[in-house]
């Protein structure tokens, strides 16, 4: 297959590359990968899938949000994790449809906030909510075989050291987990699941 790999330099994204590597053409996408993008931009989004051209199967490990107190987010924070890993996903499968092969495949990233929530994570909480319902919805309306998944997985053990303490009582995932949920949506037959890895 031919893969598009969204947030390639990132933690997931360099795990998802050394494994799907070996078997699939893969193309890392990113500020700073084999071909660019901004996920925040549309035009960006469209000029990274114009350059790559048709395609079997994108992958999206990206995406950020705002961390930090109810009492004092502004409107703007908000629009942080809007902009980004909501919009910015769900305008890779909006624009990608239109490129992507028939009975290809979309995989989105999500996360554990959406189900179980933290202090300071209002805005990821209401982003990953809304991915999990973008993936679900949107399955059911894709047309020429095409399948759409989110992944939402929990702390995982790579991210502890940094992330840990934002997380009291959460038990970390292994990152082979989380790359097999990956596996489990692009090379599986699975469509608008959530695919949860707790």
């Amino acid at each position: 297959m031919k893969i598009i790999l969204v947030g390639a330099s990132g933690t997931i994204g360099q795990h998802l590359f050394t494994e799907l590597a070996p078997r699939h053409e893969v193309i890392r996408a990113s500020r700073n990968g084999d071909v660019t993008v901004d996920i925040t931009s549309r035009a960006s989004i469209e000029a990274m899938f114009t350059q790559v051209g048709p395609f079997d199967a994108l992958v999206s490990a990206t995406g950020g949000g705002h961390f930090g107190p109810l009492d004092t987010m502004t409107e703007e924070d908000f629009y942080k994790g809007i902009r980004s890993k909501l919009m910015g996903q769900v305008n890779l499968v909006m624009v990608g449809k239109d490129y992507i092969n028939d009975n290809g495949s979309f995989t989105l990233v999500s996360g554990i906030l959406a189900d179980d929530p933290i202090r300071n994570g209002v805005n990821l909480s209401v982003v990953n909510g809304a991915l999990n319902a973008f993936a679900v919805s949107a399955a059911v309306e894709l047309k020429r075989g095409l399948r759409l998944n989110v992944v939402c997985p929990g702390l995982v053990e790579d991210s502890e050291e940094e992330l840990g303490s934002a997380f009291p009582g959460h038990i970390p995932v292994s990152m082979k987990r989380v790359v097999y949920g990956y596996l489990k949506s692009v090379e599986g037959v699975l469509t608008g699941e959530v695919i949860r890895i707790y």
